[in-house]
């Protein structure tokens, strides 16, 4: 263990695997670090990436900062656990996202023009991908789209796919007809198995509707959550100036409140 790295503030990258490497030390590193692997770090993983998501929307870029390296310790961690086995190092990682980084970008690292559109890259970024996929020999079109993806956004992912072979509605009118088919048939449920499967069928158009209104679903859904939290403060601060809290409330007052809430953001837009 490089003492000095460690404790240097100026260390960097190094500094951040030696940390690493100390930290699953079997002998004198931290016994919880230690007994964690792949499938225990990954919902970790998971989470950092949400909180990186949510410092960008909330503008705040000293935490940013912070989560951002919150996520690049996940990516340091599985990397370790792969070298303690065997698999791979950190190195290897960084290298092999280069590698791809110069493939997929002919036109600024090797010798095709640039001066193309931002629709010309994206059709080349997506021939690139499926020749990647043919190489991995993945001949389905829904093949590779990862499984632990938060659902809407796999959803979206695994539409595009089958939309790029036509697989598609031809406009959102149709999607709308088909959500409305959806909510019907989720009206008409008999059991809960039933219900479940339903609403998982609306969901999935839901989804659908999002991406041919160029809309990122997990975006508005995180958006609607935080206008449902301000606007629930709201009623909540008018039923403290009352006293009260929203236990000893009721529906109609509560509803007043929100009603108002959503006036008086509508007035400030």
């Amino acid at each position: 263990m490089d003492d000095a790295l460690i404790h240097n503030p100026e260390g960097g990258m190094p500094r951040l695997l030696a940390i690493m490497a100390a930290l699953r030390d079997p002998e004198a590193g931290c016994p919880w670090d230690v007994e964690q692997d792949f499938d225990t770090i990954a919902p970790y993983t998971i989470e950092e990436a949400y909180e990186v998501a949510d410092a960008i929307e909330r503008a705040d870029w000293g935490d940013l900062k912070g989560e951002l390296g919150d996520l690049l310790f996940q990516s340091v961690f599985h990397a370790q656990i792969a070298q303690d086995r065997g698999l791979f190092d950190f190195d290897d990682v960084a290298n092999a996202i280069a590698d791809k980084m110069v493939a997929r970008h002919p036109h600024v690292f090797g010798a095709e023009s640039n001066a193309k559109s931002a629709e010309q890259q994206t059709r080349d970024w997506e021939a690139v991908k499926a020749a990647e996929r043919a190489a991995r020999a993945e001949t389905g079109v829904l093949e590779g789209v990862a499984r632990g993806l938060p659902a809407l956004t796999r959803a979206v992912k695994l539409q595009n796919r089958a939309a790029r072979v036509g697989f598609d509605w031809p406009s959102t009118e149709e999607v709308i007809d088909k959500m409305i088919e959806e909510a019907q048939e989720l009206r008409e449920a008999e059991d809960a198995a039933h219900r479940e499967e339903e609403f998982g069928d609306l969901m999935f158009v839901m989804a659908n509707l999002a991406r041919h209104l160029k809309i990122d679903p997990e975006a508005a859904l995180r958006a609607a959550n935080a206008k449902f939290e301000r606007r629930f403060g709201a009623v909540e601060a008018g039923l403290r100036a009352r006293g009260k809290s929203p236990a000893e409330s009721d529906l109609a007052e509560m509803d007043a409140l929100w009603d108002a809430a959503k006036l008086r953001e509508k007035a400030a837009r």
